[in-house]
């Protein structure tokens, strides 16, 4: 699952060429669900980033806390807002890392996915709109993810479906068939994602210093599969 995000200052041109945008990147050490984020879509051809709600919330959701943050690739059919989303608003979340919580006989210790390059990366997710008056629009999104593989097996279960760049034209667009929208929902390369132990600071979402990302043990790699943690 995702929990958290890591998102620095990102340039949108380390992930895609000709982005439009619209509003800069959200930048945040520890950026919690319910809260803004930063989001590229397909708009009369071109990707524009924008902003939206993490947190999927249609017009007829009545109680803000039940706006789902992440959605399952396999159940994407099950529910309405997920189905229509799917087939019609895909998106992506530039992000620079992912926190999880890994379950320890004491205490959960949190840990930081990012790429093994530590370059920015995208997010597979889903959007929806509606308008809060006749000017005003309200966008909210919820992230997709999928089963995981080396090396975040030790550590979670589920994890975003990431993109890469060169998917991304595919994914965004309503014309791609969903067979084949769906088959970009797949676990990442074990070369491509990290895992490190970081600063339990990030377990309060109200924590915002960079430090929260600051690593305390080795990364995690497919290629070294020990998890190291240091004490506190």
């Amino acid at each position: 699952m995702a929990g958290r995000l890591y998102i620095e200052a990102l340039d949108t041109a380390r992930l895609l060429d000709d982005v439009v945008v619209d509003q800069p990147v959200v930048a945040s050490p520890n950026l919690a669900p319910r809260h803004w984020l930063s989001m590229l879509r397909l708009e009369q051809g071109h990707i524009h980033l924008g902003r939206a709600f993490w947190g999927m919330t249609p017009s007829w959701l009545k109680v803000l806390d039940h706006a789902p943050h992440c959605a399952r690739a396999e159940s994407l059919d099950e529910r309405r807002m997920f189905r229509e989303a799917f087939s019609a608003r895909r998106c992506l979340i530039p992000v620079s890392g992912v926190y999880i919580w890994k379950q320890l006989p004491r205490q959960k210790q949190p840990f930081l996915i990012t790429r093994v390059d530590r370059a920015p990366f995208m997010l597979a997710g889903i959007w929806c709109r509606y308008m809060t008056d006749t000017r005003t629009a309200f966008d909210s999104m919820a992230l997709i993810t999928v089963d995981v593989d080396a090396p975040l097996t030790p550590l979670t279960d589920r994890f975003p479906a990431v993109i890469d760049a060169d998917q991304a034209g595919p994914w965004l667009s309503p014309e791609t068939p969903l067979t084949q929208a769906r088959a970009l929902l797949a676990p990442a390369p074990p070369a491509l994602l990290g895992a490190f132990p970081v600063e339990r600071l990030v377990n309060d979402p109200t924590n915002q210093q960079w430090h929260c990302a600051r690593p305390t043990g080795h990364m995690l790699t497919a290629t070294r599969g020990a998890i190291h943690v240091t004490g506190h």
